[in-house]
């Protein structure tokens, strides 16, 4: 149960009503952290005078920053499953509350495992017999995952997927890059540089047989958390290893099969595992022209550091793209509790990230069950999903800050907008704005504060005053 509010619905099995296209007037989205509003649909009218407020927040649209990609969950072996538990009514309902862009939040971007991850119903590769001849895609994939997302895609075309290995096939590992012995864990150890030209011809095969299966993947990342030797199923990879992994195998292998699916670095921590020899992972790469003309940006995690060092990053490299890949809540954080979470992950995740170059905004698992499973020994057994499902019914399901967070960005601002200038009043508030390619804008602002804000904004020829209740968030969309 969710450990916040009066309100006895708990946020579970709350209709999310479909976003409209504005047509001089604003369609409103809000969610309270004690649910007195939980992501209620609202239309509101344009001031029909200017507005002297000094809680005016003006639009400024000549100041251009970066076009968004979109805003999603992981799709896990886990989160597959628990989808399929349910009834298929059940399940499609959900689904088009999620992803439909006419009858939903619109989530627009996904995130699944090559291979396993730590949320998979078992350890394993697309490729666990050497050779890799004996490639092939896992009941995983086509028993829960495609299946998913095929029904994800029927609802939303649109959806751009990245893909992340946990772990090269046992059989390509090394215990270290100097001894070169043969190390047959699912944890830790490193890619054998003999098996570069492999490894690389296993991604290319991997998009090539979700193509086959009707899944166009859009971007992908060589390694997640390639610092982190401790998951359930991983590898360690050092900026020095990306590099000439992606430089003479895995960038090469994509371009002669005619393939521009995009490559995304790091995808992992701000703080780099506080491992001082791996800090501007990203950077360290580019400084090869080679390895970075293959190369489309880098990917983070929030597990360590500060997302200042986004921004730090971009400074560095402004020409090369960042996206945020990855969150949880869990009992550590107090997950369920939306009275917390949607006031600080709106802020650390959703708009922290945004404001600091990200084109994408992408949580961790988008179901888990009642039990934060199906989970595995050695993989995370503390999360919480963007939503949990009662297993004792596969129907009742709770939604959490992470499904806000996502949806309050998705329903208003829709993927090819750019993010656009903004000034004016800023105490207790969080906000960013954005032009969409359809010629409307949006704006999501967070009210941190305990009391209520009657804000006004103003997109430079009409306004709307809007009473932005106490710990809010509220997105706003409408046509200029």
């Amino acid at each position: 149960m969710n450990a916040c509010g009066s309100d006895s619905s708990g946020g579970k099995d709350k209709p999310v009503d479909p976003p409209v296209e504005p047509t001089g007037e604003i369609t409103t989205y809000v969610t309270t952290n004690n649910r007195s509003s939980d992501f209620e649909k609202q239309t509101i009218k344009f001031n029909s005078e200017t507005s002297m407020s000094p809680l005016t927040i003006t639009l400024d649209p000549t100041v251009r920053y970066q076009t968004m990609d979109g805003f999603g969950a992981a799709i896990t072996g886990s989160s597959s499953f628990n989808l399929l538990q349910m009834k298929a009514e059940d399940r499609n309902k959900f689904l088009k509350e999620t992803f439909s862009e006419t009858e939903g939040m619109g989530q627009s971007y996904i995130r699944i495992a090559i291979g396993c991850s730590d949320f998979s119903l078992s350890e394993y590769t697309c490729c666990d017999k050497p050779g890799i001849e004996n490639f092939a895609l896992q009941e995983e994939e086509n028993k829960y995952v495609i299946p998913i997302l095929k029904e994800i895609l029927n609802i939303n075309p649109n959806i751009k997927i990245l893909g992340s290995p946990w772990t090269c096939p046992r059989w390509m590992k090394v215990n270290n890059l100097t001894d070169l012995k043969p190390f047959e864990s699912w944890t830790s150890g490193q890619l054998n540089p003999a098996y570069y030209q492999d490894y690389a011809t296993y991604f290319v095969k991997w998009i090539n047989a979700m193509k086959e299966n009707g899944i166009s993947v859009y971007a992908i990342t060589p390694q997640n958390e390639p610092l982190n030797r401790g998951n359930s199923a991983s590898l360690y990879m050092s900026w020095q290893e990306q590099q000439t992994f992606i430089k003479d195998a895995l960038g090469p292998k994509l371009k002669d099969a005619g393939l521009n699916t995009k490559i995304y670095l790091f995808d992992h921590n701000y703080n780099y595992d506080n491992m001082t020899d791996q800090n501007d992972y990203p950077i360290r790469i580019y400084e090869d022209p080679t390895a970075s003309s293959f190369v489309a940006g880098a990917a983070y995690h929030n597990y360590g550091g500060d997302k200042d060092e986004l921004l730090d990053i971009y400074n560095k490299q402004p020409d090369k793209e960042l996206i945020f890949t990855e969150t949880s809540i869990g009992t550590w954080n107090d997950g369920r509790n939306l009275s917390v979470r949607l006031i600080d992950d709106m802020e650390q995740v959703a708009l922290g990230t945004i404001n600091n170059w990200c084109k994408a905004v992408i949580v961790w698992n988008l179901m888990l069950d009642s039990e934060r499973g199906p989970n595995r020994e050695g993989g995370c057994q503390t999360c919480y999903g963007a939503v949990d499902i009662d297993r004792s019914d596969f129907k009742t399901i709770t939604r959490n800050s992470h499904y806000y967070i996502i949806g309050h960005l998705s329903s208003v601002v829709k993927s090819g907008a750019t993010r656009i200038g903004t000034r004016g009043y800023t105490d207790g508030v969080v906000y960013s704005a954005f032009e969409n390619t359809d010629g409307s804008y949006a704006f999501v602002i967070l009210n941190k504060s305990g009391e209520a804000k009657k804000i006004v904004v103003n997109d430079g020829n009409q306004n709307f005053t809007y009473n932005t209740p106490a710990k809010s968030v509220a997105s706003f969309r409408w046509k200029k």
